[in-house]
């Protein structure tokens, strides 16, 4: 079973950089991310959210590579496009992971001009994690973890300042 974790920051862009960093860990495969997105407020208020994976994007290439075999062996080209309009429609129906209303919800709480970043994770090694990802300032908003789990995660992201409790 997956952990969700959701850190916010004090600007738009930090939150990019903790994603970069995640990529990074996971390469190394010192964290297992099942899904990731990025929640941005701008300095109107409005909420953008950034997922980690286009799904509508990778369906249609999928369904493009289908297709595209579909019409060589049938020397029809009709395929090709049915093909990709039926990866991208899957693509877009399919919302596995976080779900969008959720992020848009918690995204609306946290003042403008900040970011989030929402993370479900598999499995990692967590004394790694924190180490890395202790150069960047957060405040833990939601998380299924564990009191002490949390605690653990607050601590290291407020470089050792006492644990903040999650709203």
């Amino acid at each position: 079973m997956s952990d969700l974790i959701v850190v916010g920051f004090k600007d738009e862009f930090k939150a990019d950089e903790v994603m970069n960093e995640l990529r990074r860990l996971q390469s190394e495969y010192l964290v297992d991310l099942e899904d990731a997105a990025i929640v941005i407020r701008n300095q109107e208020g409005k909420v953008k959210i950034k997922q980690a994976q286009e799904l509508v994007a990778a369906g249609a290439i999928s369904g493009s590579y289908w297709g595209l075999l579909l019409s060589v062996l049938f020397f029809n080209p009709i395929f090709a496009l049915v093909g990709a309009a039926a990866g991208a429609l899957s693509g877009a129906l399919s919302d596995i992971g976080i779900d969008d209303n959720f992020m848009r919800d918690l995204g609306s709480t946290i003042e403008p001009g900040t970011s989030a970043i929402f993370v479900l994770v598999r499995k990692s090694t967590p004394d790694r994690v924190l180490e890395n990802l202790s150069k960047f300032e957060g405040k833990v908003l939601r998380t299924s973890l564990s009191k002490e789990d949390e605690a653990k995660l607050q601590a290291a992201l407020s470089k050792g300042e006492p644990a903040l409790s999650a709203s």
